[in-house]
């Protein structure tokens, strides 16, 4: 298997710093080694990147007077399966590192997954969402956090053909986590009512201009645009929609994955009245504004998105499971510590109180949101107003539907 350069030089960068940690803490007990891997430099940098390495970490340090070490190192798996794969079983063989965190891009989570559970490690993801992950190809060793392919095809495009939106054309990521996006949402729209009229997949991660499909949306007599994406892809459709005018051709526009980050960065002046859906918003109640301020604290300059919250709060979640068995016995077995992981009802402030499914998913609430419009919003990230929330054993998958060989009849 090839790892191209600068995949090499990551992954020797952690390796340093692993080691230099390795040494500084001979004389100590365990060292709990957490690897944050994600995209830090394509179209998933800001929806993930490093504001979920800073998470990871504030849960580290919130967690370091429990009796053991904590070490987290990152590395950048741009988007490619062989890559992400490489670095993950680099780390593990040679880092000693116990937990794979974050993993955005589901055909590089379910890569690492593989490997975390060959290997017996952990595999936290925050941030992959295609139902795979915790349906036929479910593991022992993986926890998906708080978000998914269905809960998003549930609550956006059910709530879109509610309001009207009844048939759809979707712009699709050629890769796992798309064709889950559209299925998903295929069946919610299918189940109320509506049609998908057609569909195009497109090159990931290549593509930036997406105006020849936008095109084809257009002339498909659709009035819905459901945008199977995420991160700079979802960013660059709703501008370049905006652009083609197409609320003047009677087509709304579903971003079925976009964060606020994007939002952000595209701006309320074309973002307004967007609906879209977030297990998490920074504003949401007094423990997310609590978290917020502590992540800011640490020198990150955005405001987080549920990618951002679910790599601290899992990562959070695991060292608190390591407090309660003891450091040496949960590096033993990764499948044997998410199990008891999971024997743990989950609670922070970025998400209250929660819980792990046998599955391995994370069972929280699902939020509706819409954007607000310029004149509504009051300071640069007061994007969204709460327009409908998804109870959390609705937001998941019935446990019967998932197709994971560890779920008990």
């Amino acid at each position: 298997m090839q790892i191209t350069r600068r995949a090499a030089i990551g992954s020797a960068a952690a390796t340093a710093v692993s080691l230099a940690a390795r040494r500084s803490h001979a004389a100590g007990g365990p060292v709990i080694k957490i690897g944050v891997l994600n995209d830090q430099s394509g179209p998933y940098r800001d929806t993930t990147g490093l504001t979920s390495v800073a998470a990871s970490r504030l849960a580290a340090k919130e967690m370091a007077n429990h009796g053991f070490d904590i070490e987290v190192v990152s590395a950048d798996h741009q988007n490619k399966p062989d890559v992400g794969a490489s670095i993950a079983r680099a780390w593990i063989d040679n880092d000693g590192v116990d937990v794979v965190a974050d993993v955005p891009t589901s055909s590089v989570a379910l890569a690492v997954a593989q490997v975390c559970r060959e290997k017996d490690r952990v595999h936290l993801n925050a941030s992959a969402t295609a139902v795979a992950l915790t349906g036929e190809q479910c593991s022992p060793n993986t926890i998906v956090w708080s978000f998914d392919t269905y809960m998003l095809g549930k609550s956006t495009g059910g709530a879109m053909v509610k309001a009207g939106g009844n048939k759809w054309f979707f712009i699709t990521a050629d890769y796992a986590f798309g064709h889950s996006l559209e299925d998903q949402t295929t069946r919610f729209v299918k189940a109320a009512g509506g049609t998908v009229v057609g569909s195009v997949a497109y090159p990931f991660p290549t593509t930036t201009d997406f105006s020849s499909f936008i095109t084809q949306a257009v002339t498909s007599g659709a009035n819905v645009l459901g945008l199977a994406n995420a991160g700079g892809d979802t960013a660059n459709c709703v501008k370049q929609a905006h652009e083609f005018g197409l609320r003047e051709h009677g087509m709304h526009v579903a971003p079925l994955l976009m964060f606020i980050t994007d939002v952000h960065a595209v701006g309320l002046d074309i973002c307004q009245g967007l609906r879209m859906t977030e297990s998490f918003y920074w504003d949401l109640n007094p423990g997310t504004r609590a978290f917020t301020t502590r992540l800011r604290d640490s020198g990150v300059t955005q405001m987080p998105n549920q990618a951002h919250a679910s790599s601290y709060s899992s990562t959070l979640h695991y060292l608190k499971t390591v407090a309660a068995m003891g450091p040496a016995e949960a590096k033993k077995s990764g499948a044997a510590t998410v199990a008891r992981m999971k024997a743990m009802p989950t609670e922070d402030d970025a998400f209250g109180k929660g819980s792990i499914r046998e599955d391995g998913r994370g069972v929280f609430p699902a939020y509706l949101f819409e954007v607000k419009t310029p004149a509504e919003s009051k300071a640069p990230w007061d994007c969204y107003k709460l327009i409908a929330t998804t109870p959390a054993a609705e937001a998941v998958r019935p446990l019967g539907e998932t197709g994971c060989k560890m779920v008990h009849a």
